[in-house]
């Protein structure tokens, strides 16, 4: 019922899923219907969606964010027939941009992957409220979104430091710690948010989670070689 409830994931699964171009209607900015000024959290979010689009090569302007109240249907209809004549215009996803359809759709779970990490790291940006028109081309520039996709941070459990102790698998907020009693953790990297709980969590005086910005994550210890070997005390 609110636009604050649109969800940059939800944007990237559209297109995704096939479709040409996103629509999103909401209430004037400054008249939010629920006191959440939900809208310009909305505003916030798209504008940032455009820029990831034209990151991977697909036309920003097929995704449209307009202000529309539920007693304006003429200023409705306009919005609408100008913006499904601009998608026509475009035409298919990808075949306007002459990206291949596998390619593409590769290029767009790459980048929902990425929605935790990016909401994680622009959130006091996205949090900001544009009252001016003029701020929304430059709100994300795109050498700062080529600097994000650039240094994104992994995490990585050293199997030579971790002692199984469990904490960061108890407070990872997704379960992407493979973990067990005795044994080496490893962090599943496809369920991975890079949010840094598990680097936050690890006692200090173990350091196993290191962070990783530029590089490759080591592969995974194989899973036979993860039981961890504890000496017991001499009497």
């Amino acid at each position: 019922m609110c636009t604050g409830r649109i969800d940059l994931e939800f944007i990237l699964r559209a297109f995704s899923n096939g479709s040409d171009g996103v629509f999103i209607g909401g209430c004037h900015l400054g008249e939010c219907n629920y006191v959440t000024a939900g809208n310009y959290a909305a505003l916030s979010m798209v504008l940032l969606c455009r820029k990831l689009l034209e990151h991977i090569g697909v036309n920003p302007e097929r995704l449209r964010l307009e202000w529309c109240s539920s007693g304006e249907g003429i200023r409705f209809a306009h919005f609408m027939n100008d913006f499904s004549k601009k998608v026509k215009e475009l035409g298919p996803l990808g075949q306007g941009e002459l990206i291949d359809e596998n390619k593409l759709r590769s290029k767009l779970e790459e980048v929902t992957k990425l929605v935790p990490y990016i909401k994680i790291v622009k959130r006091d940006k996205l949090e900001k409220r544009l009252e001016n028109a003029e701020e929304y081309n430059d709100y994300f520039t795109s050498e700062e979104i080529e600097e994000l996709f650039r240094e994104v941070i992994s995490y990585y459990i050293d199997p030579e430091k971790c002692q199984a102790c469990m904490i960061c698998a108890r407070r990872c907020p997704v379960e992407a710690i493979i973990s067990a009693k005795n044994q080496i953790h490893v962090i599943d990297q496809e369920k991975c948010i890079k949010c840094g709980t598990c680097f936050e969590a690890c006692p200090p005086k173990f350091s196993a989670v290191t962070k990783i910005s530029g590089e490759p994550v080591p592969p995974p210890i194989p899973e036979e070689e993860r039981t961890i070997v504890k000496n017991s005390k001499e009497k």
